[in-house]
């Protein structure tokens, strides 16, 4: 019998579900709107209901099918407790217990837990990526935030209260730019997608950069993929952004590794599309920021899981993790 696992990926605007065999194959995936109304039974029903839809449709192609369980990734989710905990970005309010509620909708399944979605991507990394054969690894992922899974001698590591490994709110430049947690200079101010376009507006006033294609987009509508399309075209600006994006992103990385000593770093994100535009200046700032007995012995690899299901697959793994234990 082939076992599989369904992988959960809530975020602000979405909830994508996928289901995942053993190799990381995507067998069908899907989603659900992630509510406004904040109203959790409503939602833990519509999210049962669609799970269930996609569990049958798989069985009707694929007969000798098991499901062993659900892995969810979260903003602010709580391995231990198997909670949402006060996330910004969700219309729930306060602490929601995903996964007593999901148990009681699925109770035949063995594995259901939870975890932050850069600690579900790190997971993945572990069981269908890149660190497949690593025990210590660091996993940064880019986007709206600066986000991290920290793995140490094999097991992510979440601290005493389930909140461990934010990386991302490394202190870079004191008293810098604002974050959007409300503290001042941390790393994800300047490396999270928003944060290079704050950069890309400070260059265009610094050099008065109206020649810039830049210069033809508000802040809203501006996007790092914009960014990316002048840099390849020769932009002063935009190659500036990425060389400060990666500038701050080894920095940070530094700090990493000092107090980590990983085998390796592994990058994941939108940003990351633009390849060597992000990974050239990071890997030199982080090279620089070392001390002499971590130079040129720490790789920095981009993730190898498929940006398309990364989200998902990664969710899933949380299901094997938690079966093996």
């Amino acid at each position: 019998m082939k076992k599989v696992a369904v992988g959960v990926d809530i975020g602000g605007t979405n909830t994508a579900i996928g289901i995942v065999d053993e190799m990381g194959h995507v067998l069908s995936k899907g989603g659900i709107s992630t509510p406004s109304h904040g109203n959790v039974a409503v939602y833990i029903q519509d999210l049962s209901d669609a799970i269930n839809k996609m569990i049958t449709n798989v069985k009707l192609t694929n007969e000798d099918i098991e499901i062993v369980g659900i892995g969810v990734g979260a903003p602010n989710g709580n391995y231990y407790n198997g909670t949402i905990e006060f996330a910004p970005n969700l219309s729930f309010e306060g602490v929601v217990h995903v996964v007593k509620l999901l148990k009681e909708k699925f109770p035949e399944m063995d594995a259901i837990a939870l975890t932050n979605d850069a600690n579900a991507a790190a997971i993945g990394e572990m069981i269908y990526g890149g660190a497949k054969d690593m025990k210590n690894f660091v996993m940064y992922t880019l986007g709206t935030g600066v986000g991290s899974g920290v793995v140490v001698n094999g097991d992510l590591v979440y601290g005493h209260d389930g909140f461990a490994g934010e990386c991302g709110h490394t202190t870079l430049v004191p008293d810098g730019r604002l974050c959007g947690c409300g503290a001042k200079g941390h790393l994800e101010a300047y490396c999270s997608a928003p944060g290079m376009k704050r950069t890309a507006f400070e260059l265009l006033a610094k050099y008065n950069a109206t020649d810039s294609p830049l210069a033809n987009h508000t802040y809203n509508d501006l996007t790092s993929k914009m960014i990316y399309d002048a840099a390849v075209a020769g932009d002063k600006v935009a190659l500036e952004v990425f060389e400060l994006t990666g500038h701050h992103l080894g920095q940070g990385i530094a700090d990493t590794i000092h107090h980590l000593s990983p085998e390796a770093i592994f990058l994941f994100g939108g940003p990351l599309a633009a390849g060597d535009f992000i990974i050239k200046p990071t890997k030199a700032s982080m090279e620089a920021h070392l001390l002499p007995i971590f130079k040129n012995k720490i790789k920095l690899l981009p993730s190898n899981l498929d940006a398309g299901d990364a989200a998902i697959v990664g969710a899933s793994a949380l299901a094997w993790k938690e079966l093996d234990k």
